[in-house]
């Protein structure tokens, strides 16, 4: 496992932006697949977006698609997902995960398919 902190959460007006980082613990960081989930109140968690491991090739959930990015800064251990024009339906506590031993180009977005989480971060988005 690996130790995962996010940070940058907040309250915005519709149409804003905000950028969440997932700063990881370890000396690994390169070879780990990584992901941002989120669950709003009453819902159940839900896939956000997903970078692969061997490539930083990136992956979304459709809701969000062309208006979120994830990416990765090796160097820092840290990943972001920077959100452009937020929705009031984006407002949910915001999870990164981490799966410290991913297998080959496989793209992970279920939740049990990752073995690390940090605590969450809230975003909300008023309209």
């Amino acid at each position: 496992q690996v130790q995962l902190v996010e940070s940058g959460g907040g309250l915005v007006q519709a149409g804003g932006s905000l950028r969440l980082a997932c700063a990881a613990s370890g000396r690994t960081f390169s070879s780990y697949a990584m992901g941002w989930f989120r669950q709003a109140p009453g819902k159940e968690r839900e896939f956000v977006a997903a970078i692969r491991w061997s490539d930083s090739s990136a992956y979304y959930a459709d809701s969000v698609k062309g208006r979120f990015t994830i990416s990765r800064d090796i160097a820092k251990n840290t990943m972001y997902l920077q959100m452009n024009s937020l929705k009031p339906e984006d407002t949910a506590v915001y999870y990164c995960a981490g799966n410290t031993r991913p297998r080959g180009i496989i793209v992970y977005t279920k939740g049990y398919e990752y073995d690390s989480w940090g605590q969450g971060t809230q975003v909300t988005v008023s309209s």
